[in-house]
């Protein structure tokens, strides 16, 4: 017979989604700070094949 799964505290469920936030926080933060690198042209880690002969037909 089904049972029902007893109720999860607010404390946990906050405790989750604190978590769940802080690390979509921290990966836009890396995303934006990528981004940024790329752009300025300071990026070391980051491999932008620059297409030199676009038109060749």
């Amino acid at each position: 017979m089904a049972v029902p799964k007893k109720k999860t505290s607010k404390a946990k469920r906050d405790q989750r989604r604190a978590t769940w936030r802080r690390q979509a926080a921290l990966q836009a933060q890396r995303a934006l700070s990528l981004g940024k690198s790329v752009l300025t042209g300071r990026s070391n880690s980051f491999v932008y094949p620059e297409d030199e002969d676009e038109d060749e037909d």
